[in-house]
């Protein structure tokens, strides 16, 4: 037993409004300087879309993740051959076009135009040449277009949908959308460390946050390839990969990331999972339908003595054994088991958790009114607008019945407050809703107080700091803004 800690995320899609807000907080903390100006290390997608960057999911195009052949897992698109074959020419990596050539606009158009008949317009400038560019794509290019025909039905995940079912989702009546935030998952197995032929990125001890040393880093973005996810980044004017580092100076000191400060629907939840890392192994090299099951499996109780003990042998402070015991994301992975991983079929193990979002209902279009399909205010799982099959290629590597007995567990805390708040429910229903689920009222009332009336306190446990016994510290990063996280002791100069 090798027990280990790690700070892991649960963002709760039901509650996400979609506004941003995260993205530029952390646009403006961490890449708000040359050559990352097209890095969203935090962005928000429109579900059905293509994401960011375009058509990110599609690993027979871009080769991210780790593939199962036989009884071996290897990197899709890296790897010791691979990776030699391509280090001076990776074809499988995004180009600019797939994310977007980052602008400004020319304002002092605004104030020198002549006078004339026209009103004058600032025109966009690009922020690497300087030259005037005409806009076809951004970082949310597609937000809340799930209905149309150029991004939506690009999403790779309709593959897994036949072709009356893809044309039936844009129907007026059956159209939806959700929202999709993403930020690095500081996954358990991370294909980008494995692939880094410098050996720069690496996984911190005390916390599990996987950095990219900048001083090491040599700019051969095999890291790009094998991310799954797409979360790291290449840095055009200094010449070094960069990602996500989960704002772990904030943490460190006792605060919690930018994106999830500043998150106005409060759907992110921060805290530790303790995990045993004897079994990762054998987790990567399970089939498909057996991953999420083995990734839970993994995830140990901190409550069981046992486990302490052994957590404590391995160098894990009793503050941070406190903080996984309060942690409100075991309680959403492991005890609730309504947190699900994002594509755990790219066998990365992620640590990032979503709650799946409760669609809403079908509904039919009679003498050209629209109107709900069924008279009861609560429907059956089956009737959401986008099928269950879909959600289950996004959030469970396809098995349809995990994805359903969620989103119940999800509807039977509604019926349950329902029956509590407004009291026209039945209480038997009310009782047969939450049995079917095997949950209790009390369950159900602690999983409605985490998800609408927690204290910031109760969303974001963070473990008390302890530097002197951190295993990398050569430097405050946070010195001038502008730093990309692990800092240059010399800066890198490129004379562009």
């Amino acid at each position: 037993m090798d027990i280990r800690a790690q700070i892991s995320m649960v963002f709760h899609l039901d509650k996400c409004i979609g506004c941003h807000t995260c993205s530029i907080a952390c646009k403006n903390v961490w890449t708000d300087r040359k050559g990352a100006e097209y890095m969203w290390w935090n962005n928000v997608e429109t579900k059905p879309g293509t994401g960011y960057p375009h058509r990110w999911e599609d690993q027979e195009d871009y080769k991210g993740g780790w593939e199962k052949k036989g009884d071996k897992v290897e990197l899709k698109g890296a790897g010791k051959f691979r990776g030699l074959k391509n280090i001076f020419h990776n074809p499988s990596q995004p180009v600019m076009d797939d994310y977007y050539e980052p602008w400004t606009y020319k304002y002092s158009d605004l104030i020198d135009s002549p006078e004339g008949d026209d009103q004058p317009t600032a025109r966009p400038v690009s922020l690497i040449t300087g030259k005037h560019i005409d806009l076809k794509s951004g970082p949310n290019w597609d937000d809340d277009l799930s209905g149309s025909e150029i991004y939506a039905k690009n999403d790779p995940n309709f593959s897994v949908l036949d072709k009356q079912e893809q044309e039936d989702l844009f129907k007026l009546e059956k159209m939806v959308m959700s929202y999709l935030p993403r930020i690095c998952n500081h996954c358990l197995n991370p294909a980008c460390l494995a692939s880094c032929p410098s050996g720069a990125i690496y996984k911190r001890g005390e916390d599990g946050v996987v950095l990219i040393n900048q001083e090491v880093c040599r700019a051969w973005r095999m890291c790009v390839t094998s991310c799954p996810y797409k979360k790291s980044y290449y840095n055009w004017s200094s010449g070094k990969s960069e990602k996500c580092i989960l704002c772990y100076p904030r943490i460190e000191a006792g605060e919690v990331p930018a994106c999830m400060h500043s998150c106005v629907g409060r759907i992110r939840y921060l805290g530790v999972l303790l995990y045993d890392a004897d079994k990762l192994e054998s987790v990567v090299h399970m089939d498909e339908n057996k991953l999420i099951d083995g990734q839970m499996d993994a995830i140990v109780n901190p409550h069981d003595p046992e486990i302490i003990e052994q957590a404590r042998k391995n160098g894990i402070h009793d503050s941070m054994i406190e903080a996984a015991q309060k942690s409100p994301i075991y309680k959403w992975v492991k005890e609730w088991g309504l947190a699900l991983p994002l594509h755990a079929e790219y066998r990365t193990i992620p640590m990032l958790f979503y709650v799946p979002p409760l669609l809403p209902i079908m509904g039919n279009v009679s003498e050209n009114i629209y109107d709900n399909k069924n008279e009861t205010y609560f429907t059956s799982i089956d009737q959401c607008r986008l099928p269950i099959k879909y959600l289950a290629g996004l959030f469970s590597a396809g098995d349809e019945g995990r994805i359903r007995h969620v989103l119940k567990k999800l509807m039977a805390v509604r019926i349950h407050r329902r029956g509590e708040s407004v009291g026209d429910i039945e209480k038997e229903y009310v009782a047969g809703a939450l049995k079917e689920v095997g949950m209790s009222p009390e369950m159900g009332e602690a999983i409605y107080k985490l998800s609408s009336l927690c204290t910031f306190e109760e969303r974001f446990v963070v473990p008390a700091s302890h530097r002197e016994e951190a295993i990398e510290m050569t430097k405050m990063v946070l010195e001038q803004k502008g730093e990309v996280g692990f800092g240059f002791s010399d800066r890198p100069d490129r004379v562009l």
